[in-house]
């Protein structure tokens, strides 16, 4: 028998399934993109609130526990007095319990914006994750659909703030109420139906990945996709389809107004929905957002069964390539609606509200695709490097650094193994540190440092070929007083920093 201690097994280093790791580049185009956007919401008169990643599931109102583990849709655990929590699905279900437990203090109509990740326990694919980050605005307590139009309008405006120009979006305008009427209309009305209107309103939401015939399957029999998954469908008969797909696939509002006021005649929702659609379609167009910025379009459903009035979304009209290397339009980046129940559900009173969400990776995305992120420079660090390692050399070496730091300039002193000076200059190269600062126990005898251009330098190697010239090009490296210190790093940055504008405008 081996007596021997087996040896402990390594951990393996595996990222969770549907989860992603943010680089540097991708936190600094987010933060980029949402400082334009919080611009526009703080103009709109909104104000900014934070809630918790973990709610009750009760909360969340569509997660009902119903189950020893409600994780239908939502990753969940129980505390220690065995209360099921969850990690938020959306941001709106938080906001509205907020505003339930803290009604009395708060000013109506309550403005609020909102950035943070949600969590969604769903099958992950290509470009959907379990984790992923929405920015959300929303007006609690403004009963009129004025607060509709002016989300809609704050869409449009984030968007251009953004540099998405007119033409490249639409913000797309509908209204369950409508297609609570239509649905009514075929015979779909009362709450024993309200499971089989749930999987109407899932499958109108597929149009733009499915288009009419995949929607049709699954207002129909069912659909098969293509990794043979079989979705169960809404169990509609064909002219009940026919009359669905007629009001999704209306593309001229004006023109369609007449038959799809007869398609809900005789439903209370469907006409005042109608009748609010209008009153939207007037107030964007007198505030000047014509119908290439926003459109009436009953298409749009969203798939979240909380929506009860308006609802809207925004979509980019820009061609791209997909992974198959096909030409596709972007598609939808947010979007939002009236949820006039969700408040209510903790009042016993109706609170009416509305608001969207923008989804900030897809929008990252699109963002990246038109070059309208990354154009602010990010400079890496200059860099001291570190000669000698004793008190005297190393108290140096710090306050250098920190006196560029102090200067406004980004600087970090080398802090690995500061005894292969090769390795020093290897690290700022592959760091891409613009400047490397070096001081041995000569030149701090003389109170002197050397500053080398990496920038220039690297240029010079690789351009140069003979001494002339060298002696005629931008000097690469320099000795100067330590008291010019910070003033020669400037200079050494600004020409770099012209040098890329140059070679930008060429």
């Amino acid at each position: 028998m081996n007596d021997k201690q087996k040896k402990p097994q390594k951990l393996k280093a595996r990222l969770p399934r549907g989860f992603v790791d943010r680089t540097a580049g991708d936190i600094r185009a987010v933060n980029e993109m949402t400082a334009k956007i919080r611009e526009v919401y703080e103009h709109y008169g909104f104000d900014p609130l934070e809630t918790p990643l973990f709610e009750y599931t009760d909360a969340l109102g569509k997660f009902l526990p119903d189950s020893d583990r409600p994780n239908e849709g939502v990753f969940s655990l129980q505390d220690d007095d065995e209360q099921w929590m969850s990690l938020r699905y959306d941001l709106t279900a938080p906001l509205a319990r907020h505003v339930a437990e803290n009604f009395n203090e708060i000013q109506l109509p309550y403005r609020t914006y909102r950035a943070g990740y949600v969590f969604r326990n769903e099958k992950p694919g290509p470009g959907r994750f379990r984790q992923f980050m929405q920015f959300d605005a929303d007006t609690v307590g403004a009963p009129g659909v004025q607060a509709d139009a002016e989300m809609c309008m704050m869409m449009a405006d984030t968007l251009e703030a953004l540099g998405i120009k007119r033409g490249d979006y639409l913000i797309r305008v509908n209204n369950r109420k409508v297609l609570d009427g239509v649905l009514e209309a075929i015979g779909l009305g009362g709450d024993d139906k309200a499971g089989q209107r749930l999987n109407v309103l899932r499958a109108i939401d597929k149009l733009d990945k499915f288009g009419p015939e995949g929607v049709a399957l699954l207002l129909g029999p069912g659909r098969k996709d293509e990794s043979g998954d079989f979705t169960k469908g809404a169990g509609l008969d064909k002219e009940q389809i026919d009359k669905v797909l007629f009001f999704v696939g209306i593309t001229d509002y004006a023109e369609s107004a007449a038959r799809l006021a007869e398609l809900v005649a005789g439903t209370a929702r469907g006409g005042e929905g109608v009748e609010e659609l209008n009153f939207i379609g007037a107030l964007v167009t007198s505030a000047g957002y014509g119908p290439d910025r926003i459109k009436i379009d009953p298409s749009v459903v969203r798939g979240l069964e909380y929506y009860t009035g308006p609802v809207y979304e925004a979509e980019l009209t820009f061609d791209v390539t997909n992974e198959k290397g096909e030409k596709v339009v972007f598609g939808s980046v947010g979007g939002g609606g009236r949820y006039d129940g969700l408040v209510s559900r903790f009042m016993g009173q109706p609170v009416p509200a509305t608001g969207f969400s923008i989804g900030v990776s897809r929008l990252m995305t699109a963002l990246k695709n038109l070059g309208k992120l990354g154009a602010s420079e990010v400079i890496e660090p200059v860099l001291v490097t570190v000669m000698d390692g004793d008190v005297e050399a190393m108290g140096r070496y710090q306050k250098m650094t920190q006196e560029l730091r102090a200067a406004g300039i980004r600087a970090e002193m080398f802090q690995g193994n500061w005894k292969k000076f090769g390795n020093q200059l290897k690290y700022a190269d592959r760091r891409g540190c613009p400047v490397a600062i070096i001081q041995g126990g000569d030149e701090r005898a003389t109170s002197v440092v050397q500053i080398k251009d990496l920038i220039e330098g690297k240029r010079l190697s690789g351009e140069i070929e003979d001494n002339a010239s060298w002696r005629e090009a931008r000097v690469a490296q320099e000795t100067v007083p330590e008291a010019d210190l910070v003033a020669k790093v400037r200079e050494i940055l600004a020409a770099q920093a012209e040098d890329r504008k140059r070679a930008a405008n060429v």
